[in-house]
């Protein structure tokens, strides 16, 4: 067996856990003794070999040290004789450097007079040859031969700029802009006949002729002057193809105004012109990469922006009129929206929606055509390309910087076209059926607006792409106040429907003016309300709760929706306008991809939000702002109107309480002024028996409401378990407004109660008896005995010569000490 000696050297070496491992290894007929024992031998000779290597290695060690000493005293003495060689060097450098500085800077002084007197010859030279040139130019230009006088004009070009502002050649100076002009006229009909007629190697001669002088500005134009025509013919097509009596007459041109009351319509004729316009660009962009390789990327771009700029103001008025086409009544004065937006328009006529759907169908034919356009000049320079983009989407501008006012006026008319108190003026005999239609209005209207309102956020992203979402939010957010203002203008005609238009009375606070106002409302409206339509009545309050619910749960729904909607423009937005600078030079989206050639990434982002937001930086970045917000789960993209929500549900609430607890508050408002409270018991003659007195009908009646309240709330309490599909929910409602209305209940009847200034035995009794009917009601409904009430029916039930004694006993400690002392008052019994 050999001896590995690796482990030895390792620095945790553990010796049990060798010694086991070297065990776990033998062969299993040996016995542990005898390898164990064969073990030890090994590592004993191993260590007398490592004990002899280490003696013998030592001993040769010892031997070398006294040759390596006298090689490093050697080393140490070669070393200071080169230092004392180098020295010397230095020092015989430092003496000539101080003899021949004076001849250095001579030597420099006569390089500089050379280098001088060299300009000085080349300057001669090139004013000699300015001058011979300026004599012989004329001769040139005679000759006929254009690239010849375009070489002769760029060699005086560089004779002036070598001479520079010298006096003597100021009249070359301007001679040469007059020969230069005289070159660019003499060029301009070759190069607009070989642009016409497709003259390849003309057109390049010609190029290279006005790039020779610096002209290439003025190449562009013939090009763009050339094209600009036929063009021009195809958009004034559109006027060719209307009957005379479509053209009004006025001091506009006929192109930008049209009254399309026959002939083709703008909108049809527009996808064919786009059409056409697309197809010419393709053959300008194929040609022209073959006559100018070198320019076609930025040559054919520039000829479609001079296209849209020179069709600009037409291409506004046409949109204009073509929206107001889609209604008769703007169509008719021959008006847009431009028109209604200015106010120039008679009393009545307002935006609608099919005006700005038709704008945003016009949008979409002119987004397509920027997607083509796109494709087609997908090789030119991003800034090139933005630029086009921006001229095609440019005739819109103005139509998108009013947005939020277009936006706002056709909501505000759809608002006011929902009808939601067309029942409620009925008279005052049917009010079960006004209530229960106006509910209905109410609760149909919410899905409704809401539609309305998803439909605002569809046209923003569809015609701005996003960037007015900052003025959809604030239009929104304004309808939406309309719309609740609405609503609770409805609230306050169904209060005077269902008699309490006196407003809420916050339990607990009466004063007895206002509690006499109610009670000759109360008896005015009981004498005219049957108790069946009073139940029809507490219908339709309650079902008043589902409006709150669905405004709120529709409105918390669609407000989540624009937040999704506002985070997703904000992940498309961010990249392509924003980046880490938002500057208006393109930085971040023309990032180079290594080749020179502009991101992918910023390629992708040219949509109509995008071309629209690039150069407005501070619009982008207070609309980023606005959309980085939407992110947080905190944000409220309606903040105004969410308030107004939850402020509209508890004036709801307020309402349903108030219709619930008026029969209430009508069958207690005289209980502290019954005569019978005062009453004295009649003393006869005869001996006739006695009965105990029976509830009261104010308490009757109450009780038995309190106890129909529940078979009341079922209803409602199944259409909330229905559509929430949460039967645990429902049941809490109803039994918290159950709960709500006999809480109310008590609280007007113990009111009533402290208002009785004196109670005789008879009166007392009859009292007692009344509140143990309404403590079994409310025993019945599951509610708790107030202390207060508790207080009343014990004080009332105990003689009147007992209750002193009772009050200041054990028993007393239950009772509300107030209130007994109130009621030993209205006893006449005197407490120490």
């Amino acid at each position: 067996m050999m001896l590995d000696l690796g482990p030895f050297s390792d620095e945790n070496f553990d010796r049990k856990k060798w010694v086991n491992s070297a065990c776990q290894s033998r062969h299993p007929q040996d016995s542990v003794d005898k390898h164990l024992a064969d073990l030890e031998m090994k590592i004993q000779m191993v260590s007398e070999e490592i004990g002899a290597s280490l003696e013998e290695q030592s001993a040769s060690s010892l031997l070398r040290v006294p040759r390596a000493t006298r090689e490093v005293i050697r080393l140490r003495d070669d070393a200071v004789s080169l230092r004392s060689a180098v020295s010397s060097i230095l020092d015989k450098l430092k003496k000539a450097e101080g003899l021949s500085a004076e001849s250095i800077m001579a030597l420099a002084k006569y390089d500089i007079v050379k280098q001088r007197m060299e300009a000085a010859y080349e300057t001669l030279q090139d004013a000699a040859g300015l001058t011979q040139l300026s004599s012989t130019v004329e001769d040139v230009f005679a000759s006929g031969d254009l690239p010849r006088a375009a070489e002769t004009l760029a060699n005086m070009r560089l004779c002036l700029s070598a001479v520079g502002e010298v006096a003597e050649f100021a009249n070359v100076r301007k001679q040469l802009e007059v020969l230069e002009d005289r070159l660019d006229s003499m060029v301009q009909p070759r190069l607009t006949d070989a642009i016409s007629n497709r003259k390849v190697e003309v057109a390049q001669d010609l190029r290279g002729i006005l790039i020779r002088i610096g002209r290439f500005k003025s190449m562009e134009l013939h090009y763009t002057k050339v094209h600009l025509k036929p063009i021009k013919q195809l958009w004034e097509d559109f006027d060719l193809k209307q009957p005379p009596s479509n053209k009004l007459a006025t001091d506009k041109t006929s192109s930008d105004i049209q009254l399309a009351t026959s002939g083709i319509l703008f909108s049809t004729w527009l996808p064919n012109f786009y059409d056409e316009l697309l197809l010419y660009l393709e053959q300008e962009w194929k040609w022209c990469m073959v006559a100018f390789p070198e320019d076609y990327k930025s040559l054919v771009p520039k000829l479609l922006i001079e296209t849209m700029v020179a069709v600009g103001a037409s291409f506004v008025s046409r949109i204009n009129f073509a929206t107001g086409d889609v209604v008769p009544e703007t169509k008719s004065l021959g008006k847009g929206i431009l028109d209604i937006l200015s106010g120039d328009m008679p009393k009545g006529i307002k935006i609608q929606t099919k005006h700005l759907e038709a704008l945003i169908e016009l949008h979409n034919m002119t987004q397509t055509f920027a997607r083509n356009i796109q494709h087609l000049f997908s090789e030119s320079d991003l800034r090139v390309l933005m630029d086009t983009l921006k001229s095609v989407y440019l005739p819109y501008e103005s139509f998108k910087q009013r947005y939020g006012q277009m936006e706002r006026a056709i909501l505000s008319a759809e608002i006011a076209g929902v009808d939601l108190r067309g029942a409620v003026t009925r008279g005052v005999g049917a009010q079960g059926i006004e209530l229960s239609e106006t509910v209905r209005r109410m609760e149909e209207s919410i899905p409704q607006v809401i539609v309305l309102l998803e439909a605002a956020v569809e046209r923003c992203i569809s015609f701005t792409g996003g960037s007015e979402a900052d003025e959809l939010i604030i239009a929104v957010d304004d309808i939406m106040l309309l719309y609740i203002s609405t609503l609770q203008e409805t609230l306050k005609s169904v209060r005077v429907v269902c008699g309490v238009d006196h407003g809420s009375d916050g339990v607990g606070s009466r004063k007895e003016m206002s509690l006499d106002k109610k009670d000759g409302q109360s008896s005015r409206r009981s004498d005219s309300i049957s108790n069946e339509e009073e139940w029809s009545i507490v219908q339709g309050a309650l079902q008043i709760l589902t409006v709150a619910d669905c405004l709120t749960s529709r409105s918390s729904v669609f407000e989540a929706s624009l937040r999704a909607t506002l985070a997703r423009l904000s992940t498309a937005l961010s990249v392509s306008v924003f980046g880490s600078s938002a500057d208006q030079n393109l930085s971040h989206a023309a990032s180079d991809d290594g080749n020179g050639e502009p991101s992918l990434g910023g390629r992708a982002a040219l949509d109509v939000a995008a071309v629209r937001l690039i150069d407005v930086p501070e619009k982008a970045r207070k609309l980023f702002n606005l959309l980085s917000q939407s992110k947080d789960p905190r944000f409220h993209a309606l903040p105004l109107a969410s308030q107004r929500v939850a402020a509209f549900a508890d004036t709801v609430n307020e309402l349903v309480y108030d219709i619930l607890i008026s029969k209430v508050r009508q069958r207690l408002s005289d209980v502290s002024r019954l005569p019978i409270w005062s009453s004295v018991e009649e003393q006869s003659v005869y001996h006739l028996p006695t009965f105990s007195a029976s509830p009261q009908s104010y308490v009757t009646n109450v009780g038995e409401y309190l106890l129909t309240l529940p078979q009341q709330l079922e209803p409602l309490a199944e259409g909330i378990a229905n559509s929430d599909a949460n039967n645990e929910e429902a049941q809490f409602f109803a039994t918290e407004w159950m709960f709500k209305v006999a809480e109310g209940a008590t609280a007007l009847y113990m009111e009533q109660l402290r208002g009785i200034q004196y109670i005789t035995d008879r009166g007392a009794q009859q009292l007692s008896v009344d509140i143990e009917y309404l403590s079994n009601v409310l025993s019945a409904l599951s509610m708790p005995i107030p202390p207060v009430l508790s207080t009343f029916h014990t004080c009332l039930s105990t003689p009147r010569d007992q209750l002193r004694d009772f009050i200041k006993s054990d028993s007393g400690n239950q009772l509300d000490l107030p209130t007994a002392n109130l009621i030993c008052k209205m006893r006449r019994v005197i407490i120490d």
